[in-house]
């Protein structure tokens, strides 16, 4: 998987239900995507949060774009969005901790920001980063997705649903692999307004669930 910023439940899930994870950091960074951005809960509202970047550009690659400035006005955004929020005290210094990291590379700055959060969730998960393996870096597409399998030796790969449209269940089984997809159930949870909004940032999550809930919440989901 690309590595997201604060991404949604289900991309946690995805990392809780694989034995070995890799964080895809030499394809192409892909402008709008959730690298560098994601949705929090405002009163009536999702509001959309933006980690600023330089040189951002689909013509480079993730782990070639550089974080730009103002992450502590971000930072100060989820502040004054949760402050108010059940589990507010124990997830901000997580948060702060995170936005208060010297590194620039983009990818490194997500990369670092996915495993504390997994590490606060419980999750450990083996994790790898593309750019180190070995596999043929000029393969694109699904051929590169099955050659890290083959250099990992996995025989089961799993992706998020929407990449039911990138991935063939054929084409995986025509090379002894098992391709599946993670579908994430709704599990509403208390939330600032009486509606609740589904599939918004991990943030969101951590702020009205405690530990306990939120490990619960990482089993809500199916395979497809």
């Amino acid at each position: 998987m690309q590595p997201y910023l604060f991404p949604y439940l289900g991309y946690f899930q995805l990392i809780n239900a694989v034995d070995a994870f890799v964080a895809y950091d030499d394809v192409n960074y892909i402008k709008g995507g959730w690298i560098n951005r994601n949705f929090i809960c405002a009163k009536d509202h999702k509001q959309l949060i933006t980690l600023p970047t330089q040189g951002a550009s689909p013509n480079k690659l993730i782990n070639q774009v550089l974080v730009g400035n103002g992450s502590r006005k971000l930072l100060q955004t989820i502040r004054q969005t949760y402050s108010k929020a059940p589990e507010f005290l124990t997830v901000f210094p997580l948060i702060e901790d995170i936005f208060h990291q010297e590194e620039e590379n983009l990818a490194r700055f997500v990369d670092y920001q996915l495993r504390q959060i997994c590490e606060y969730l419980g999750i450990n998960t083996t994790w790898y980063i593309s750019s180190e393996l070995k596999y043929d870096k000029a393969l694109s597409g699904q051929e590169r997705v099955l050659a890290i399998c083959d250099e990992m030796g996995a025989t089961h790969y799993i992706n998020a649903e929407g990449g039911q449209t990138l991935y063939d269940k054929g084409v995986f089984s025509s090379r002894d692999k098992q391709l599946s997809f993670l579908r994430t159930k709704t599990t509403p949870y208390p939330q600032f307004s009486n509606t609740f909004t589904s599939h918004l940032s991990i943030i969101d999550v951590m702020m009205f669930n405690d530990k306990a809930q939120c490990m619960k919440l990482l089993q809500g989901y199916e395979l497809v």
